[in-house]
């Protein structure tokens, strides 16, 4: 049985989609090259795909840390990872805390790290998470449902100037003033049908426009309340510390803002040194502390992107630990 088929035949009460199909799968189990006896972790553990994949290849003693905010996928993937329970730890956790949560289950570096940014499927496909506009719900958004500030939040209480910042840096969205007056000029607004609408009533959705108006502000949003920039910022240096030599993180990132970043990352730490190239002499002493197994992204396949249509965007990047 393959993984997309046993997680769907996990899947109880429609908690997600059946549609659901870890991105990239091959692709990540030939970066990390899971062995036995080795230690991997899965930052984003949604459904627990990756992380099934993981286990299996690390058979029969490596172990693996998976970590979630998202109570709705923690469940999940614990059903979908009982058979390899006593090899797997999974705590619902940002993987901003990396290094925390590795040094308080005792674990000093580890072989392999794994992350796939971004909404998951089953918060899209889940209506009452407020993700997406094809459904009428209240806007929320939040990776975490304990995190105080939801959508909504921010929709009806940011400034004008502020949401658009938000909609045009996190977005890129080049009607953002527009979009951010509407905004303040209709409020309050509580559901995400009420903010596609404005957004529409700006935007209206031209004969052939394959990318519904309110995408790019609804990106903007998610962004902006899960802090996802920033965490990203938080978490590579984490990564780098607790790798072993040899080791690999493989991160999966869906829009140009999360792969930037990844990518200038990793161009940095693959250098000796970071001075203006007409230095004559080195004076900022940085060393390598990673190669790059791949400096272009890897892209799913057609097969894959037929299979799964929102794979299409996912681009993963590879790096090793010196």
């Amino acid at each position: 049985m393959n993984v997309s088929t046993r997680l769907t035949s996990l899947r109880k009460n429609e908690m997600v989609s059946a549609t659901h199909d870890p991105v990239l799968y091959k692709e990540i189990l030939q970066a990390l090259k899971p062995e036995t006896n080795r230690l991997y972790v899965d930052g984003t553990l949604g459904a627990g795909g990756h992380s099934l994949g993981i286990l299996e290849a690390c058979a029969p003693a490596g172990k693996l840390l998976g970590l979630d905010v998202d109570p709705q996928a923690l469940a999940l993937a614990r059903e979908t990872l009982a058979p390899h329970e006593p090899r797997s730890i999974l705590l619902q956790r940002s993987y901003t805390m990396l290094e925390a949560t590795l040094k308080e289950i005792d674990w000093a570096l580890v072989n392999g790290i794994v992350l796939d940014l971004g909404a998951s499927s089953m918060q899209f496909d889940t209506p009452e998470r407020g993700f997406s506009f094809r459904d009428d719900a209240p806007l929320d958004m939040r990776f975490d449902p304990t995190r105080a500030q939801n959508a909504a939040d921010i929709v009806n209480t940011y400034s004008e100037t502020e949401l658009a910042e938000i909609i045009f840096r996190y977005g890129e969205e080049r009607a953002s003033r527009q979009i951010a007056k509407a905004i303040v000029r209709e409020r309050p607004i509580r559901t995400t049908g009420e903010l596609a609408s404005v957004i529409k009533s700006v935007m209206p959705r031209k004969k052939g426009m394959r990318v519904h108006p309110a995408t790019r502000t609804f990106q903007a949003l998610r962004i902006a309340v899960n802090d996802e920039m920033g965490a990203i910022k938080s978490v590579l240096p984490q990564a780098m510390r607790v790798l072993a030599p040899g080791g690999r993180l493989a991160i999966i990132s869906f829009h140009s803002l999360e792969d930037r970043l990844v990518k200038q990352y990793f161009r940095q730490e693959s250098r000796d040194c970071l001075c203006p190239p007409k230095q004559p002499v080195c004076t900022c002493g940085h060393k390598a502390l990673l190669k790059e197994i791949n400096r272009k992204p890897i892209f799913p396949s057609d097969e894959e992107t037929a299979r799964n249509p929102r794979a299409r965007s996912a681009r993963l990047r590879v790096a090793e630990k010196l």
